[in-house]
């Protein structure tokens, strides 16, 4: 009975004893992995200017990824694209193990992106560039198709009743903005006019939009493609005493309120977040275990859309800052 004791005893320490061994392994595996993400590098360079309330969105994106991926993120923007292309070059020249791109004028950074492709270090693109990504030598693309969304957009002001809209266009040379004004023209079933302001200026895009407003009372719907001049946008339609109805790309928590106190009927939402942090975290995977993302097609991170129905929900992260 004593020697049968002493055999129950071994076979019960036995598999405590391997359970110590594995636990052990597996908390040295995630201290190595904790140890390289300091060696992943990613840069991103976008066509945001500092202090952008949506750039400032994919920003928080991609560094709380960098964050809980526990890999190293750097972040610069600017929209003139020979020094975005210049702000490329230097990244590229610091050989990080990935890059992030935006592409408002994808012609006027090519080559920049072209030389980090033959440099042999990942690309992926977002936000704006989606059609000529893949050409590039990007791996894959994260943001919407501006025309589709475009599209989307001209669909729900026709179902509101809409049929004369201007298209306020904030940034000039911006392909992506077009192709949202002419994807709205290709469904609305009416007329869509190109209106040009400068974001930089949003008291003048104010002044402009009702301007327009007072020159042709048929106007009767106004699609904005950024938060700011949605907000300019509101308060021009009442200064103009106009009753058009307003619609606009991106979301703010001043959009979300607007459409909560039923002056904004929708908002084209593409998640700006998720452009940040999806591909800090494809490029992170790939630099540690070769993971590639995409195939070569696009992620779409939208469009989606904000209206009265979900905008109380949305605002609770729009207020801190993730939407």
């Amino acid at each position: 009975m004593k020697l049968k004791s002493r055999w129950m005893a071994a076979l019960v320490v036995l598999p405590l004893a391997l359970t110590g061994c594995t636990s052990t392994t597996n908390t040295a595996a995630t201290t190595d992995a904790a140890a390289s993400g300091d060696q992943v590098t990613i840069a991103v360079v976008t066509h945001g200017s500092p202090g952008d309330t949506f750039w400032d969105v994919v920003k928080s994106g991609a560094e709380q990824a960098g964050k809980d991926l526990g890999a190293t993120v750097t972040y610069q923007g600017d929209g003139d694209p020979v020094k975005q292309s210049q702000l490329i070059d230097a990244a590229v020249a610091t050989h990080p193990d990935g890059l992030i791109v935006s592409m408002a004028n994808p012609d006027g950074v090519k080559n920049a992106i072209e030389k980090a492709v033959a440099a042999g270090i990942p690309v992926i693109t977002i936000n704006s560039g989606l059609e000529q990504s893949k050409a590039f030598g990007a791996q894959t693309h994260v943001g919407q198709s501006e025309f589709i969304a475009g599209q989307g957009a001209g669909e729900q002001l026709a179902n509101a009743g809409v049929s004369n809209v201007i298209c306020v266009i904030h940034e000039a040379g911006n392909s992506g903005l077009e192709e949202r004004c002419k994807g709205a023209a290709d469904t609305l079933g009416g007329t869509v006019t190109n209106v040009q302001v400068d974001v930089a200026n949003v008291a003048d895009a104010q002044n402009t939009i009702k301007s327009s407003l007072l020159a042709d009372p048929s106007i009767d719907g106004v699609l904005t493609l950024n938060p700011g001049i949605a907000v300019a946008a509101s308060q021009a339609i009442e200064e103009a005493a106009s009753s058009a109805k307003l619609a606009t790309f991106d979301v703010s928590s001043d959009v979300t309120q607007l459409i909560l106190d039923g002056k904004i009927l929708f908002a084209v939402d593409q998640q700006p977040y998720s452009q940040g942090y999806l591909p800090v975290t494809f490029l992170t995977l790939q630099a540690r275990n070769g993971d590639v993302v995409g195939g070569g097609l696009p992620v779409y991170s939208g469009p989606g859309f904000v209206t009265k129905d979900n905008a109380e929900q949305v605002a609770k992260f729009a207020k801190n800052g993730t939407r």
